[in-house]
């Protein structure tokens, strides 16, 4: 295949694949570009690549604007710089490209431009994403460099490939590979060392208050978990997994140990068959009438989930070795990737949740003992939690080729897996940490705080009465209900026993005591 020649930006286009441009006068440039000169079929980037006339650089929701003298070469090379230098890495779209140009436009960019860090990173991203080795000898000049740039994504260092004299940065493998940009948002969460600030609460708490919390939270997440997926009123199957979850980071995450975690999410198997699916799936409704199926979300083929499930397993346990990986931003990846590739029937919401909880308990991010109710915070987030899913799997939906089933299932027709093994991860981060800075500043200081109000209630409580600890319990929680009044039913019943003043005197001290709450 010869090069390819690029559409020239006088192209008159006013939409590019349902995005209104942000111009009349300039084009694309980019990866936007490479999509629409080789009819690429990828979803597309959150932000697009631009080339005003005008002098003036600007950002909108869905295009980055430059200037003309950012304009590239009209060719692959000059658009494939551009995206490197100015967009990041976006292995779905490489992979895509790849596989529609010729080795031998590599060769010959390399051989022109042997020293140069963009020929030398596609060489090394070509290799890396085909297996396949390019007609050239190993690069003997030239200063190494980072697959990815760190300053526009997430990157570790996994191994430096001396043939390309490239860095290899990435933080995974082949098979699963999710990238995360180097955003703002993100920047200011991590500088505020929230599991620095989690360690400092609970430090200075008294043990029995903590454990007392502890337990508290970790039933709140797995009652939020289920109640996430549409369950509730399941005290057996909560409470169980809630002794799941206080095991998190404990085993190590595998196969066997996903199967192990689907085993306790899925008591009654009768209707549900364990293990890998081995079927299509799909997140959505059933047409009224027909029966056909809705998709608001495509699993990965059945045919691809050992080979995902191993590659994001395996990025896991490399990555929980490097010191520089974010415990938040590791836990986003893994948990969002598992949900999104959907190996089961049934429980993967619940696994998702736990994925989380194992990362940040392995990682030491969380203190000790204690299980961030991060389902909770999901579950007061749900449309948030949605939109972040949506995000994802809206924009695939249309390059998943399918048919039904005659059990009212979907049949994938075409290769799809590139979907699930890479993809912008941003998104799911920045989600997350505010699930995490949640729970941190706001959750388990509340949880703390009560606690020690509730027993200086306690505390004047058998100051003054004998009160047997069940019912000291009930009083509290009674004028917890009631706005710190003794309801007159329960001046009737529970507590006929206690006078007027003695009521009087207690509503009093629970307005003193808990009134100092700030949470």
């Amino acid at each position: 295949m010869k090069q390819k020649d690029i559409k020239d930006f006088s192209e008159n286009l006013s939409v590019f694949q349902g995005r209104a441009l942000p111009e009349s006068e300039g084009g694309l440039a980019g990866y936007a570009t490479l999509i629409n000169a080789y009819d690429l079929k990828i979803p597309l980037p959150e932000m697009l690549s631009f080339i005003s006339a005008k002098h003036v650089r600007y950002q909108t929701d869905e295009w980055e604007v430059y200037t003309l003298r950012h304009k590239p070469e009209d060719t692959l090379q000059g658009h494939l710089k551009f995206a490197l230098k100015y967009e990041g890495i976006n292995l779905g779209i490489l992979n895509a490209l790849f596989k529609k140009i010729s080795p031998k436009e590599i060769e010959t960019w390399i051989k022109q431009e042997p020293v140069g860090q963009y020929s030398r990173r596609i060489w090394f991203f070509y290799e890396w994403l085909t297996e396949q080795k390019l007609n050239l000898p190993d690069a003997d000049t030239g200063n190494y460099v980072g697959a990815i740039n760190p300053s526009q994504q997430y990157s570790t260092v996994q191994s430096t490939s001396h043939r390309h004299r490239v860095i290899n940065n990435l933080p995974g493998g082949r098979d699963f590979c999710p990238l995360v940009r180097r955003t703002d948002k993100i920047e200011t969460f991590k500088t505020r060392n929230l599991s620095k600030l989690a360690h400092q609460q609970t430090g200075m708490i008294h043990k029995d208050v903590l454990t007392r919390a502890a337990a508290f939270l970790l039933l709140k997440d797995s009652r939020a978990s289920f109640a996430i997926e549409g369950e509730s009123h399941l005290k057996n199957r909560i409470e169980r997994w809630g002794r799941a979850i206080s095991q998190a980071g404990l085993r190590p995450i595998n196969l066997e140990e996903l199967l192990r975690l689907q085993r306790i999410v899925i008591e009654d198997t009768r209707f549900v068959k364990l293990g890998l699916r081995e079927e299509g799936g799909f997140i959505g409704v059933h047409e009224r009438g027909t029966g056909m199926p809705l998709p608001d979300h495509i699993s990965a083929h059945p045919k691809d989930l050992p080979l995902l499930l191993e590659g994001m397993t395996q990025a896991y346990n490399d990555l929980r070795k490097k010191e520089e990986v974010d415990p938040v931003i590791l836990a986003a990846i893994i948990a969002f990737g598992f949900v999104f590739i959907h190996p089961f029937v049934d429980g993967n919401g619940r696994i998702q949740r736990y994925l989380i909880h194992h990362v940040l308990a392995d990682l030491d991010f969380a203190p000790k003992g204690i299980v961030f109710p991060i389902s909770a915070v999901i579950l007061e987030r749900i449309d948030e939690y949605r939109c972040v899913l949506e995000s994802y799997s809206k924009p695939r939906l249309e390059f998943i080729n399918w048919r039904p089933t005659k059990e009212g299932n979907v049949e994938i027709l075409n290769e799809t897996i590139d979907l699930y093994r890479y993809f912008d991860a941003t998104r799911m981060v920045e989600f997350l940490y505010d699930c995490v800075s949640e729970t941190i500043e706001k959750v388990l200081p509340a949880e703390i705080q009560y606690l020690e109000c509730y027993d200086r209630m306690k505390r004047e409580i058998d100051k003054f009465f004998d009160m047997p600890n069940y019912l000291a319990d009930l009083l509290i929680h009674f004028l917890e209900q009631n706005k710190g009044k003794i309801s007159k039913r329960a001046k009737e019943k529970e507590f006929k026993a206690l006078s007027t003043e003695e009521c009087t005197h207690l509503e009093k001290l629970y307005e003193e005591i808990f009134k100092k709450r700030s949470f």
